[in-house]
């Protein structure tokens, strides 16, 4: 089996005055693998992002135990500016990732592009496969700030998307954003998912995640409580509970059926897989 693209082995993190952030954290991610990170506010989760691309513990120092190893770059022998080439972050608000400076989508695809020193040709070429990528082809000139919040977010993936890191690390990328802008960032990482990007996601829409993750990190005060399929962590629905994560609404009510009629239904995780199991049980054609 090849290497695998993130190794974090043992990591431990505290803050400068905030001790125990992560402890004892041990994961890997497979090329073309999706991970959800999920857990209750104050879990790690956005601390562990920052770890994956350097920013723990290079700019917010502390200090840092175990490993983390992505595309094969060691986070501590590898300054932020390295580790980017091979590490894309998407923020929770779009506008801390974009730059102010571009005038354009376009402008501010190519921003990062252009501060690498991309030839001008590869450039045009990468920003424009980014944008269709997102979804994002026909406003092309329209200003970064007369964009939806949905499109802002669209927007700050495709500047990631443009530098082809190897991993896509997205830290709650909906969480500013209404029903439609979610389904519309959604919509983009299910697409990166079946076109076998490498992801790690951090995301309180559990029922998203259940569609497309292949694999689930369960965190909380810095710990990890569960780890592995989807479909095993998500039907741990006493163990998601007892953290303050509220499993899938269908994994949860055929669990509560189960429990107390007495069946042995197949608890799902999706509205999918539901509509199968119950139609079954219901002899419904």
């Amino acid at each position: 089996m090849a290497e695998p693209v993130v190794i974090v082995d043992h990591l431990t993190y505290s803050y400068p005055a905030t001790p125990n952030v992560l402890v004892d954290v041990t994961f890997q991610v497979q090329k073309g693998e999706v991970l959800g990170i999920i857990g209750p506010n104050g879990a790690g989760k956005s601390t562990l992002c920052k770890a994956l691309n350097g920013l723990v513990p290079h700019f917010y120092g502390g200090r840092i135990g175990g490993r983390v190893i992505v595309a094969g770059m060691d986070t501590m022998e590898h300054s932020v500016a390295e580790l980017s080439t091979k590490v894309g972050l998407v923020f929770q608000d779009p506008e801390d990732q974009l730059s102010g400076l571009a005038l354009t989508v376009y402008e501010e695809v190519a921003f990062g592009l252009m501060m690498l020193g991309v030839p001008k040709e590869e450039i045009d070429h990468r920003v424009r496969e980014a944008i269709k990528k997102v979804g994002l082809e026909g406003l092309e000139q329209r200003s970064p700030f007369e964009l939806s919040g949905g499109q802002q977010q669209r927007l700050a993936i495709a500047t990631v998307l443009a530098l082809k890191p190897e991993v896509l690390v997205l830290d709650e990328p909906t969480a500013q954003l209404d029903p439609i802008g979610k389904f519309e960032v959604f919509s983009v990482i299910t697409k990166l998912a079946e076109e076998g990007s490498t992801i790690v996601v951090v995301e309180h829409e559990i029922e998203e995640l259940a569609t497309f993750t292949d694999n689930i990190l369960l965190l909380d005060q810095g710990r990890v409580k569960a780890y592995g399929s989807a479909r095993e962590v998500l039907t741990m629905v006493e163990k998601l509970k007892s953290v303050g994560v509220d499993p899938p609404s269908v994994t949860e009510l055929t669990h509560i059926l189960n429990k107390e009629l007495g069946l042995n239904l197949e608890e799902p995780i999706t509205l999918e897989e539901a509509f199968k199991i119950y139609s079954e049980v219901l002899g419904v054609a």
